[in-house]
């Protein structure tokens, strides 16, 4: 299990949420913090080069430091090694992500060199990681830790991997899965613009749900003891997505969905989750091409 953090609050929530979710799956917990050099060395002239990193590297020590600490307060006993590389933060993450069975991202901060903005390595995380990605996202200011997980389905091979990611945590959790199946998302691409095609209810709604019931089939065969609450709407699946992480513990995603392209590295749906999500959200990557 690898996190990520820049000592930010965000990033503080982030290692406690990984830390539990290390000490549930008896994982090693690795803490990784990116020491992006050439922008803190930016205006500060060849003379005081020196200075600033001892700087930066000293608060490097101790925003490592303090992540341990809130690790250990989870669980004393986890086995941590923790990672302070002169990259940016996304290079040593999509790095480590290479061996990881997910790496762990909480809200962008403000650094602690001098109140540096640092900015997000949220999005090319998600986009170039080899495993999952969790962004840990609060609502009202907490974590939450009750309810059920929901996963987003539509058919999509990247689809299919989160429906099984969905199955294995919900299980691992021992709560319900909400799987979510909308709709309402077609459109026409026309001269004169994109129209949304809005084709009866009626007609949809037995292939849709024959579709939903044949994507689940296995993975509950694989999970009995999971419960398992099918959702068809009619909305767009960000939005029904969105209002699913108002009552969930965790919403599971792939990171594009069926018109996604080989260009096109992360979807509009998972980038509206890991933006503005009301709990964690885990985004699937695809598997590699072998």
């Amino acid at each position: 299990m690898v996190v990520g953090t820049d000592g930010s609050p965000g990033a503080e929530e982030a290692v406690r949420w990984a830390a539990r979710m290390a000490s549930q799956r008896n994982l090693d917990l690795v803490i990784a913090h990116g020491l992006e050099v050439t922008v803190l060395f930016y205006g500060a002239g060849v003379a005081g080069m020196g200075e600033v990193f001892d700087l930066a590297q000293r608060a490097a020590e101790s925003i490592v430091a303090d992540a341990r600490r809130a690790a250990l307060a989870v669980d004393s006993s986890l086995t941590i090694t923790t990672e302070t590389v002169s990259e940016t933060a996304a290079a040593v993450l999509v790095h480590l992500s290479s061996k990881a069975r997910m790496v762990v991202l909480g809200r962008s901060g403000i650094g602690a060199v001098g109140g540096m903005l640092i900015g997000s390595a949220v999005a090319t995380v998600v986009s170039q990681a080899q495993c999952p990605v969790a962004v840990v996202r609060d609502r009202d200011g907490t974590v939450p830790t009750v309810g059920t997980v929901v996963v987003g389905v539509d058919g999509s091979p990247n689809s299919e991997q989160a429906v099984g990611v969905a199955f294995e945590e919900a299980s691992l959790r021992g709560v319900p899965l909400t799987a979510v199946h909308a709709w309402s998302d077609l459109t026409y691409e026309g001269i004169y613009g994109t129209a949304r095609l809005m084709p009866p209810w009626d007609a949809i709604e037995p292939d849709a749900m024959r579709l939903l019931a044949q994507r689940l089939a296995g993975r509950q065969e694989q999970h009995p003891d999971v419960e398992v609450r099918r959702r068809l709407v009619r909305n767009n699946p960000r939005k029904a997505l969105l209002e699913e992480s108002k009552h969930a513990q965790l919403v599971v995603v792939g990171s594009r969905g069926r018109g996604g392209f080989k260009g096109l590295l992360l979807g509009s749906t998972s980038q509206a989750l890991v933006r503005r999500a009301q709990c964690p959200v885990l985004v699937v990557r695809p598997e590699p091409v072998t």
